[in-house]
């Protein structure tokens, strides 16, 4: 089957056009899109869902709810450790989507970290799905999900310059505090979970390319594995 995406075809073995059935492809093409913080993975993921007409899917939103915790405790738990996803339900709702279906995405108060009680988000799967976010590459049960992964290596002082810019103009943190988070868990957590991450990946690209050179890469690897036709 070849259904439209963005000007680009999903290619399956149904044989079938997208005039002859409404319903989605099965499955979707799931992607997998990891890297450091400050790797510039979340602009190749939203650039690459724009481009596919697909869904991003960020993991940050499936952070575990720390309303059981003072706010004092909760700001010192180490949001850099996988630990703190709650990565079975990130995997059963990934999966869900995978098969076209739709899921109800919890909501994430960052400010306070915790979950947004009693509401949700409708997820529907799209043609293309882009699992993104420090872990993705990580969590042993969404690697059989991917149909294609993708890590983003940039160098470690690359990415704490763009954590810093972000950090302090964006968010309105000092310069010394964003300097202490980084080397006490942002770096050491980089180094011992995403990083090795990358071994999962089906294309390793530089982070400080251009982010047109990056989307070319992407598109170009998953137009030789079949995931996609150009057709414009």
């Amino acid at each position: 089957m070849d259904v439209c995406a963005g000007g680009y075809r999903v290619v399956s073995e149904a044989g079938a056009t997208a005039e002859s059935s409404p319903r989605l492809p099965f499955p979707p093409v799931v992607m997998g899109i990891a890297g450091a913080s400050g790797s510039g993975k979340t602009t190749l993921a939203a650039e690459l869902a724009r481009e596919l007409n697909g869904v991003y899917f960020p993991i940050d939103n499936y952070y575990r709810d720390l309303s059981h915790l003072p706010f004092s405790e909760r700001v010192k738990q180490n949001f850099d450790d996988p630990a703190l996803i709650e990565s079975s339900l990130l995997a059963q709702h990934v999966a869900a989507l995978a098969r076209g279906e739709e899921i109800e995405r919890p909501l994430y108060d960052f400010a306070t970290h915790t979950r947004v009680r009693g509401r949700t988000e409708p997820i529907r799967a799209s043609d293309f799905v882009l699992v993104e976010g420090l872990f993705a590459l990580y969590y042993p049960e969404l690697l059989p999900l991917y149909q294609f992964s993708v890590y983003i290596d940039t160098p470690d002082d690359i990415c704490f310059e763009r954590r810093m810019k972000r950090d302090t103009v964006e968010r309105g943190r000092t310069p010394e505090s964003v300097r202490a988070q980084y080397e006490t868990t942002v770096r050491p957590s980089s180094m011992s979970y995403v990083r090795p991450s990358s071994s999962h990946a089906d294309l390793v690209i530089e982070g400080t390319a251009a982010l047109d050179w990056k989307v070319e890469q992407v598109l170009g690897e998953m137009k030789k594995r079949g995931l996609i036709r150009v057709t414009r």
